[in-house]
């Protein structure tokens, strides 16, 4: 075994023991850390959603969820009253947030803002790119940390702009939304291949998965376009506490998982390995794939604690867990260095 030095964020670098959260757990220990499902991005009647705050927030804490952020175009919703009524210690809470919107020449640029202080206008520029900037610029001003929203949608974003640009940690890897290409196509890019794009050129950048949901009231009811429903992308962070502060600090360490089914007890890092521990559900099937620069699968394994040792040429470590009902979980990326 080659001399490995390794840097990586909170996830994959903590190894103090986690377990499987459930929806309604006791009061962790002081100290203790342990996983907090979320979703990161949803409307409400505030801009373009079906549902009032009170019912979207109704809806995620009735599922199974621990916190989440009201991510309306352009609009800031205050959540003081209502974390009075639906917060509970350890139990639920509400992030403030705002998915800062604009269009340049036919394009779709949105990014997620994170723990406002304060509203952020939309940002105009000359260019895709300038207006992209612009927008995560405003919102670290504003106290928050940003998220780059589906690159596909409206095919807006490449791997051109997402490497160009600075201040951000976070994007979205999969949005549950019928109108994001998360797969590409066509000549254009997969989020995924993004991702490894800007990982190889030696940028920091951790995978969110949202379900971006607007529809809440279309069950069994016939629409004009597809519903984008709530349920379908989340993320469990690990945290000491269950409070926004954890859970921004988290996120900004990449101490989290993203998943669209696919749940995981454990991820650990040592300078030696990567290793996962899968949770399994019924009689699913699990497939794990340890994923290098550029997006070259370096190994894969069918075991529910599938291990990569490094050999550290690798330049980073990612791992993506596919499910046998379809749903996958992505692992944040470890960098490696001989």
């Amino acid at each position: 075994m080659r001399p490995v030095y390794l840097r990586a964020g909170a996830l994959t670098m903590l190894v103090a023991a986690a377990w499987w959260m459930p929806a309604d757990p006791a009061p962790p220990a002081a100290g203790a850390l342990r996983w907090y499902k979320g979703n990161l991005h949803a409307h409400t009647v505030n801009s373009d959603g079906d549902s009032t705050p009170a019912q979207v927030i109704q809806w995620y804490r009735e599922h199974g969820y621990h916190f989440l952020v009201l991510s309306d175009h352009n609009y800031l919703t205050e959540t003081g009253a209502l974390q009075k009524v639906y917060g509970a210690r350890e139990r639920f809470t509400l992030i403030p947030g705002e998915e800062v919107t604009n269009t340049h020449e036919h394009k779709e640029i949105h990014v997620n803002a994170y723990g406002l202080r304060e509203e952020v206008p939309p940002q105009q520029g000359a260019t895709v790119l300038d207006v992209l900037q612009k927008s995560i610029d405003a919102i670290r001003r504003a106290g928050g940390l940003a998220s780059v929203n589906h690159p596909n949608y409206t095919w807006a974003l490449s791997s051109r702009e997402l490497k160009a640009a600075t201040g951000y940690r976070l994007f979205e890897v999969f949005n549950g939304s019928w109108s994001v290409g998360n797969r590409g196509g066509g000549g254009r890019e997969s989020h995924e291949e993004m991702w490894d794009a800007v990982l190889a050129s030696g940028r920091r950048l951790y995978g969110i998965a949202v379900d971006d949901a607007h529809d809440f009231q279309a069950y069994g009811k016939a629409l004009p376009y597809p519903p984008t429903l709530p349920g379908t992308g989340w993320i469990h962070v690990r945290a000491p506490e269950l409070t926004p502060a954890a859970i921004l600090s988290a996120l900004e360490a990449g101490d989290f998982y993203a998943s669209t089914g696919a749940q995981i007890e454990d991820v650990r890092a040592t300078s030696r390995e990567l290793a996962l521990r899968i949770k399994p559900v019924r009689d699913n099937r699990y497939r794990t794939f340890f994923i290098g620069r550029g997006g070259r699968v370096l190994a894969s394994s069918e075991d529910l604690t599938p291990v990569y040792r490094f050999e550290g040429d690798e330049g980073y470590v990612r791992a993506r867990v596919e499910a046998s009902t379809g749903g996958n979980a992505w692992v944040q990326p470890v960098f490696v260095h001989r």
